[in-house]
């Protein structure tokens, strides 16, 4: 079992930047893979980033390249998701997410353990 705490949601106006943490607790890390997703009112769950927990390799979705940064602190367990120039669109409730095995995996349905989620809002 994983269990994963998010933090570090907010109102910000647009331009401005947010990071958020993800806690991560439980069995071992080895293989695990964290991922990054959101979902906005009457809208899918979509993939941002996922970085894998050992070697620290990235994949990010094309529209959030540039701009967003997945990175993890090994000595705190915790994944983070460091957002820059922030537009109204991104306004979403942001999820953090955790599979073991292969790197890469960018589906909801691929990964077993989620977060409950932080609120991201961009003003105008």
């Amino acid at each position: 079992q994983v269990q994963l705490v998010e933090s570090g949601g907010g109102l910000v106006q647009a331009g401005g930047s947010l990071r958020l943490s993800c806690a991560a607790s439980g069995r071992t890390f080895f293989t695990l893979n964290m991922g990054w997703y959101r979902q906005a009112p009457g809208k899918e769950r979509d993939f941002l980033a996922t970085i894998n927990w050992t070697s620290g390799n990235t994949y990010y979705a094309d529209s959030v390249k540039g701009r967003f940064t997945i990175s993890r602190d090994n000595a705190k367990n915790t994944v983070y998701l460091q957002m820059n120039n922030l537009k109204p669109e991104d306004t979403a409730i942001y999820y953090c997410a955790a599979r073991y095995g292969n790197f890469g995996a960018r589906r909801p349905d691929e990964y077993n353990y989620w977060g409950q989620g932080t609120q991201v809002t961009v003003s105008s």
